[in-house]
């Protein structure tokens, strides 16, 4: 019998295994924003079988709690997935959150990778942050830029994801997910 992968590999499967129509579309096409950017790995070399996760409030700062997310019927879910493509770049088509009970609003992104033992944690900010955030005030300059999108002359946003090195992306830790 071959030797088993073990349990806690995440291996590159994503694209078999986890897309779905319409994975990427929180908003029909041409209806809201792009989100998009490119997942890099420590050699600076695009990742194109890493699979990317958001969470996000609507534009009136609600985050939706709704089920069937994988089924939205234009219904709004504040929830979306997307696989890289060969050229390791990600993007959704969705709505500028709003702020959260008054704070800086943001996309919750999730990073599964090959190599990766577990999934990463980061936030992508909207470029000019306003409001109350204890993350990014908790940040120098240089690591705060590393997380807020820089608008596109088309309006869509953008942000690269940086799995290691000296451009590396900040990640985050959750009690429970270290």
């Amino acid at each position: 019998m071959p030797d088993r992968t073990p349990g806690q590999t995440v291996g590159p499967f994503f694209h078999y295994a986890l897309p779905y129509d319409g994975d990427r579309e929180l908003m029909p096409l041409g209806t809201g924003i792009r989100l998009h950017g490119i997942v890099y790995d420590g050699a600076g070399q695009p990742v194109p079988d890493a699979l990317i996760e958001i969470r996000q409030a609507d534009a009136a700062g609600v985050v939706p709690a709704v089920s069937g997310s994988l089924i939205r019927n234009g219904v709004f879910t504040g929830w979306g997935r997307c696989s890289t493509d060969l050229g390791g770049e990600y993007w959704f088509s969705t709505v500028e959150p709003g702020p959260v009970d008054g704070g800086t609003p943001f996309f919750a992104v999730t990073v599964f990778a090959r190599g990766l033992l577990d999934r990463l944690f980061t936030r992508i900010y909207l470029p000019d942050p306003s409001g109350e955030d204890r993350l990014l005030a908790s940040l120098d300059p240089e690591e705060q830029a590393r997380m807020i999108a820089t608008r596109e002359p088309d309006g869509s946003l953008r942000l690269d994801l940086h799995l290691q090195g000296d451009n590396q992306s900040v990640f985050l830790t959750y009690p429970g997910h270290e």
